[in-house]
């Protein structure tokens, strides 16, 4: 018996050291890189942060929250880059009605803020354009 003991005991040794995990054979697949997550959309910031008030389609709500949907405010870019970031209480005319309420700053990049004011220049009935990060971040500094 002991001498089966000693025939088989390095075979049992070697069994237990390579399921503890000291084994350096290559593995059958190296590890995936995590995928860097998607810039979110303008959609996607608007959803999260403008529409509580402006509403899903962008018509505000009525003697309240001024309307995005078909908005002549939106005629001065530089003004409505300036509001979003700022915010603004007080009275505003939008679409010839006046609206008194507070509207806080928004807490965005310059890349989502310029993501989503793109996004509402080109929904809601609007005529389109397009606000860059680089506008964004001038009108930034600027304050």
């Amino acid at each position: 018996m002991k001498k089966t003991w000693l025939a088989i005991a390095p075979a049992i040794v070697a069994i237990i050291l390579s399921s503890c995990g000291n084994n350096n054979a290559p593995a059958e697949h190296p590890p995936v890189a995590a995928a860097k997550p998607a810039a979110p959309t303008g959609e996607d910031v608007y959803k999260r942060t403008c529409v509580a008030c402006h509403q899903a389609n962008g018509e505000g709500m009525p003697n309240t929250y001024p309307p995005l949907a078909k908005s002549d405010y939106l005629s001065d870019k530089a003004k409505v880059i300036k509001q979003v970031l700022k915010g603004s209480s007080g009275e505003i005319t939008v679409n010839g009605k006046t609206y008194n309420n507070t509207m806080p700053p928004q807490q965005l990049s310059d890349e989502e803020m310029a993501s989503v004011l793109t996004y509402v220049y080109s929904n809601f009935g609007n005529s389109g354009g397009t606000i860059t990060p680089e506008e964004v971040k001038a009108a930034r500094a600027a304050l």
